[in-house]
């Protein structure tokens, strides 16, 4: 008997999923939520032994976030961590402005042939740190600037006139990447209608925060419809926390424990420090939170990591059959893509590893979609003629 097919239409029709862990770059590693811990700051040693230990427990990606808060800039620690992995892609948070764009594109490239095509992006569209912008400009100006890359990783010249970028580049050469037909994938999350248009258009993979399933598949079926109007298909991810334990009652126990010395004052200022932490896709969350009985939206999905955290704010709590169940279900409804996290990381990650991995059936959405070659591409990099 053949699998159902996903309520909706996706790209990737196998049941097969990427796993990713978090590398937490933006000082988000706790025993007790809201507690400093100088053992668990973002420094280059802890978040690069949160990613070797992730290569090494087999997870097939991880996303490295940004923002303007003490700990690592991203694409540089890519940089450095695409030399000192095995196997494992990373998903690299870039805001889209930082940058200018064909120079964004270099970079990406570098590191791609560093990485030897282990590099996923993840569109970020927030304001840069200090600026206020408008919804529809700051979508606009990623737009633009993805428009832009896409152009650098697939065209022989840069000839673009835009409401923020007026560029004419007669070659692109310094930009090609190591991955083919159309460079990295691109993973975006945001539910406004600017972010869904976006998405919509440009994007691989839409990622979304915890919502309860009902408020989940809504999204996918209206984002999938718009990619539909852009003749595209697109898939699909969910970004949680995870609390797993060998019983249900020890993983509520240390759910309990992890919020357990935070100061609600305190949970606020971290909070409001992070640039989406007014992002209509946070107040959702918050507003769930606000009607759950004792934090739990939905069984086994608990939002008290809310209370600390802007962006994803719940986790699944369970036992390894309960916590592998809830995925079963998320996987039926047409998801390929999780990121993962846990507290403190790199414990919540080997418990993962331990309990649930070993049963999800997994893959790379890179390699099952051409973009990750099976021998080395030639690229101005690696043996294509030099100019």
């Amino acid at each position: 008997m053949s699998t159902p097919a996903p309520p909706i239409e996706i790209r990737s029709l196998a049941r097969k999923v990427e796993v990713a862990w978090f590398s937490a770059l933006c000082g988000d590693d706790y025993e007790y939520l809201g507690v400093p811990d100088g053992q668990l700051r973002s420094s280059y040693e802890h978040c690069g032994e949160i990613v070797r230990t992730a290569d090494r427990l087999g997870y097939q990606n991880i996303l490295l976030p940004s923002s303007f808060v003490v700990g690592q800039e991203p694409l540089p620690f890519a940089s450095a961590m695409a030399a000192s992995t095995n196997q494992i892609n990373q998903l690299v948070a870039i805001r889209m402005g930082e940058v200018h764009p064909p120079m964004l594109a270099r970079h990406i490239s570098t590191i791609d042939h560093i990485a030897k095509g282990r590099l996923t992006v993840n569109i970020i569209s927030s304001d840069l740190p200090g600026e206020k912008m408008k919804n529809e400009d700051r979508y606009q100006r990623a737009r633009e600037s993805i428009e832009i890359l896409k152009q650098c990783w697939t065209q022989d010249k840069i000839s673009y006139h835009g409401e923020y970028y007026d560029i004419e580049i007669p070659w692109t050469d310094p930009a090609k990447p190591y991955q083919q037909n159309g460079g990295p994938l691109l993973y975006f999350g945001g539910i406004s209608p600017a972010a869904r248009d976006l998405c919509a258009q440009h994007c691989d993979v839409f990622l979304m925060w915890p919502e309860t399933e009902e408020r989940l598949g809504k999204t996918m079926q209206e984002l999938s419809e718009r990619a539909a109007g852009y003749g595209r298909k697109i898939d699909f991810g969910l970004r949680i926390h995870m609390i797993v334990r060998e019983t249900e009652e020890e993983a509520r126990a240390a759910a309990d424990k992890l919020v357990s010395k935070l100061d609600p004052d305190v949970g606020e200022a971290i909070k409001a420090r992070a640039q989406d932490n007014r992002s209509a896709g946070v107040q959702r969350q918050d507003e769930l939170r606000a009607g759950a009985e004792d934090d739990y939206i939905e069984e086994n999905v608990w939002s008290g990591i809310g209370r600390a955290r802007s962006g994803c704010a719940s986790a699944l709590v369970g036992d390894p059959d309960q916590v592998y169940a809830k995925l079963q279900r998320y996987i039926d409804m047409g998801m390929r893509a999780f990121i993962f996290s846990g507290y403190p990381h790199i414990e919540e990650c080997e418990l993962f590893a331990k309990h649930v991995l070993p049963r999800l059936d997994t893959t790379k959405l890179n390699i099952d979609q051409g973009r990750l070659p099976a021998e080395t591409p030639e690229t101005p990099l690696t043996f294509g003629p030099r100019k």
